[in-house]
């Protein structure tokens, strides 16, 4: 059996202010002329995805995640990573800020695969950030349970053909 966790909610709480994150990356946007509708930090992300603005979005959102990264809370389920073997982290925050979140708590050595938004060339909930990491352990993904916290993790774990359990569940396993 192998274990591929997300990380924010599931392992750590990043202290990331989503709605500054939001702000700042808005901000940017509208000093390079670029206005538009929105509702979540991801369809800001998505516009500039298509309006050739990604970088400098992504940088943003990576800094507020490494800072938060730092200042982040240990969950419950983090206490578990040093029991399941192989195991890995799939996230759709930046794989520095994972490694940092990871190495802040002492849980490097536990999860020596970690997959982020920027590790790939896609993120959850399309499939290949889980698959990467699943071939990355070196396992077979019949043997995977994906850990998270929210509906995309779900959905990431379906369509990547692999178990998935939400993180409550499976700290009451």
């Amino acid at each position: 059996m192998a274990v591929v966790y997300d990380l924010d909610g599931t392992v750590v709480d990043l202290a990331v202010d989503w709605a500054a994150v939001t702000d700042d990356c808005v901000a940017l946007l509208d000093e390079r002329g670029v206005s538009f509708a929105y509702e979540t930090l991801w369809d800001v992300y998505e516009h500039a995805r298509e309006t050739g603005h990604l970088d400098a979005i992504e940088e943003i959102i990576a800094g507020h995640e490494r800072e938060g990264a730092r200042a982040s809370e240990r969950l419950a389920c983090a206490d578990l990573l040093a029991r399941d073997a192989p195991v890995a982290v799939c996230s759709l925050n930046s794989q520095r800020a994972c490694e940092i979140a990871l190495d802040a708590h002492g849980l490097t050595e536990y999860a020596p695969v970690v997959v982020g938004r920027d590790s790939v060339t896609t993120e959850k909930p399309d499939p290949e950030p889980l698959r990467v990491a699943i071939e990355r352990l070196g396992v077979d993904p019949e043997t995977v349970t994906f850990v998270g916290d929210g509906e995309r993790d779900e959905v990431t774990a379906d369509r990547a053909g692999v178990e998935f359990a939400y993180v409550e569940e499976w700290l009451d396993a």
